[in-house]
């Protein structure tokens, strides 16, 4: 059976994307703190503080365990799960940078290491950006520069994947409709003005960042892409 292995997946874009894939046939596996309400007898939640070492290393321990079946079947890994914090260049503590690259960056580095063994040909390694990946504002140095050091991960990914059958891209989200993105917005003027920062006038549905996700894990041709789905987002 084909499996889904994704991070994050008890909300908003991750959710999507595991009901997506589950749809279509998948096992899912989640790794997040919060259960995945994925209903299904061959789907399961690892309960997991991923800023966690000892519990990461069990994790990737069961995992092993539960993909060792997966020897003659595609294993896709979707690195979903993310902090943003924020913070100056100038002014971000010691602790606020080490917890965004370790979140951002170094936990899907370890997780490929610990994955990459049970993966054919066919399989791939998904991240899921930003737009903040190629892009930068102010407040938000930790988040920004986590995310483009993603890009190079995937891009050092593609070149260290050469002659294994395996691809990997990265899909940079725009706003979208999420919890996260909700819990964030102060008031009906502040939505509209988020809206107003795409061509479209409105949010982006997790659903259709799901499509996109599951289009580059089925797609080769883009290995090594940077793909984004912001609805043509309005250049200020």
């Amino acid at each position: 059976m084909k499996t889904l292995v994704i991070t994050g997946a008890s909300q908003g874009i991750g959710y999507a994307t595991a009901a997506l894939f589950a749809e279509n046939g998948y096992r899912v596996i989640n790794l997040s703190r919060k259960e995945m309400p994925l209903d299904g007898h061959m789907h399961c939640s690892l309960s997991v503080d991923l800023m966690d070492k000892a519990a990461l290393q069990h994790a990737q321990k069961t995992l092993a365990k539960l993909l060792s079946d997966s020897s003659n079947n595609q294993v896709h890994l979707v690195h979903n799960s993310a902090i943003f914090d924020g913070g100056t260049a100038l002014n971000t503590t010691e602790e606020l940078w080490t917890r965004s690259f370790w979140l951002n960056v170094t936990i899907p580095a370890l997780l490929n290491q610990a994955i990459h063994p049970q993966q054919i040909p066919g399989s791939s390694i998904i991240y899921v950006g930003s737009t903040l990946s190629e892009k930068a504002i102010a407040g938000a140095a930790p988040y920004v520069a986590s995310k483009h050091a993603l890009a190079g991960l995937m891009k050092s990914t593609c070149q260290d994947l050469v002659g294994t059958g395996i691809h990997t891209a990265l899909v940079c989200p725009g706003f979208t409709d999420t919890e996260m993105l909700r819990s964030q917005i102060q008031s009906k003027d502040q939505l509209d003005a988020i809206k107003a920062m795409s061509t479209m006038n409105r949010l982006i549905e997790p659903a259709e960042m799901a499509e996109l996700i599951y289009f580059a894990a089925h797609n080769p041709v883009i290995n090594g892409a940077v793909l984004h789905g912001h609805l043509g987002q309005i250049e200020k």
